[in-house]
């Protein structure tokens, strides 16, 4: 049985990374998790968090199907709440990690950097835009989007960190 973790240098030291959805509920705290989960397993010196472009639903947990598809992964993310996204608080994140062409259209309106602002989907996704599934009425819409985050996220650390994150 291989290691879960093939641990290279890290040549790119600390990072702190933004996710970002519409509402903070769904897709960016379910990313945040896997990416928590992630990080303290490598033991990376790194903050991550979420944040939603809409305050439709300021300080609200994750909904449900998020937290139990992360639930299915032995994540929890149920304690995590809703927040808006903002240039004057949340200006220090080195990369801020959009859902879908709307988010990331949504943050450089905001003013974030260009540079520090790239899509999901560019990390092993063929660009794709990580669909929202709030409003799927079953829990494989969430399965499959939990299958597109993680993908996304082990690519991403691979690039940034360079720590390939093998898959059981």
């Amino acid at each position: 049985m291989t290691d879960l973790f093939d641990k290279k240098v890290i040549t790119r030291g600390c990072m702190d990374i933004l996710f970002v959805c519409l509402g903070n509920i769904c897709r960016s705290p379910l990313a945040e998790g896997i990416a928590r989960h992630y990080a303290d397993k490598l033991g990376l010196n790194t903050k991550v968090d979420s944040a939603g472009t809409s305050g439709w639903h300021n300080g609200e947990s994750p909904c449900e199907g998020s937290i139990k598809v992360a639930r299915v992964h032995n994540i929890d993310i149920s304690h995590l709440k809703s927040r808006k996204v903002s240039i004057y608080a949340d200006i220090g994140f080195d990369l801020l990690v959009g859902m879908d062409r709307a988010n990331i259209a949504d943050l450089l309106d905001l003013g974030f950097e260009k540079h520090k602002v790239r899509k999901l989907g560019e990390f092993g996704l063929k660009n794709a835009d990580v669909p929202d599934p709030y409003h799927y009425r079953n829990s494989d819409g969430f399965q499959s989007v939990y299958k597109m985050l993680d993908t996304g996220i082990r690519n991403l650390f691979q690039e940034y960190f360079e720590i390939k994150i093998n898959y059981d």
